[in-house]
C-alpha cells in the first residue's frame, strides 16, 4: 500500500510540473560545443595527412555553435531543427617555418526531436536526435620549396546528433549543459529561452 501511495504522489508531482509549463510552447538556445563531428573528422584527417609528410603544428578550432528551435507539440515532445556552426584552421611547417594553411568551415541543418523527461519551473532533463546535412568547404595554399598550390573544395555529408541527457535550470531564460554525440559536440553548454 504504501508503495501505491508512493507511486501516485511521484505521477502526481511529476504531473503537476509538466502542466505548470504547458504554456510555453517554443524555445530558442544557442550553445557552444566540444569535440563535434566534424572536429574527430579533422583530427583523423590530419593524422593521415602526417603520415605521408603533410604535418600541422598548431590549430585554432572554433565551435560548434549551435543555433537551435524547438516547438512543443506535447509537454514532453518539441519539434524542430539545430543549425550549427564549426571552422578549423591549421598552419602547416617545416623545418621551423610556415609552409601553408589549411582553413575547413562547417555548416549543419538538421531537423530534431526533443524528449523533455522532467520539465519543471526551475530544472528540467530531457534528450535530443537530430539528423541532417553538412556543407563542408576546405581551402589550402602551400608554399614549399619544390612546389606551390592553392585549392579549394567542398562537398556535402548526412551528419547527426544525440545528446544522451542534457539538464537545464532557470525560468524562462535558462542555462544548459548537455552530454552526447555527434556535431554538437560531447559536452555543450549554453542558454535557452522559452516562450
Amino acid at each position: 500500500m504504501k508503495r501505491l501511495l508512493l507511486l501516485i504522489a511521484v505521477a502526481f508531482i511529476a504531473v503537476t510540473g509538466v502542466k505548470a509549463q504547458s504554456e510555453k510552447k517554443q524555445e530558442i538556445a544557442v550553445s557552444y560545443g566540444w569535440l563535434s563531428n566534424s572536429d574527430w573528422l579533422n583530427i583523423f584527417e590530419t593524422a593521415i595527412e602526417a603520415m605521408f609528410g603533410e604535418k600541422y603544428e598548431e590549430g585554432n578550432f572554433v565551435g560548434p555553435v549551435s543555433l537551435e528551435y524547438y516547438y512543443h507539440l506535447k509537454p514532453w515532445l518539441g519539434v524542430g531543427a539545430i543549425a550549427i556552426y564549426g571552422q578549423q584552421i591549421q598552419e602547416s611547417y617545416k623545418d621551423g617555418s610556415k609552409v601553408g594553411q589549411k582553413k575547413c568551415g562547417y555548416f549543419t541543418a538538421m531537423p530534431s526531436v526533443k524528449f523533455d523527461w522532467l520539465r519543471r519551473d526551475v530544472v528540467g532533463l530531457y534528450s535530443k536526435l537530430g539528423v541532417g546535412v553538412t556543407w563542408r568547404n576546405e581551402k589550402r595554399d602551400f608554399d614549399g620549396e619544390n612546389s606551390k598550390y592553392d585549392s579549394d573544395s567542398s562537398d556535402t555529408h548526412i551528419n547527426w546528433h544525440v545528446s544522451l541527457i542534457g539538464v537545464e535550470v532557470g525560468k524562462s531564460v535558462r542555462g544548459f549543459a548537455e552530454y552526447g554525440f555527434g556535431e554538437q559536440g560531447a559536452l555543450q553548454v549554453g542558454l535557452r529561452y522559452r516562450f
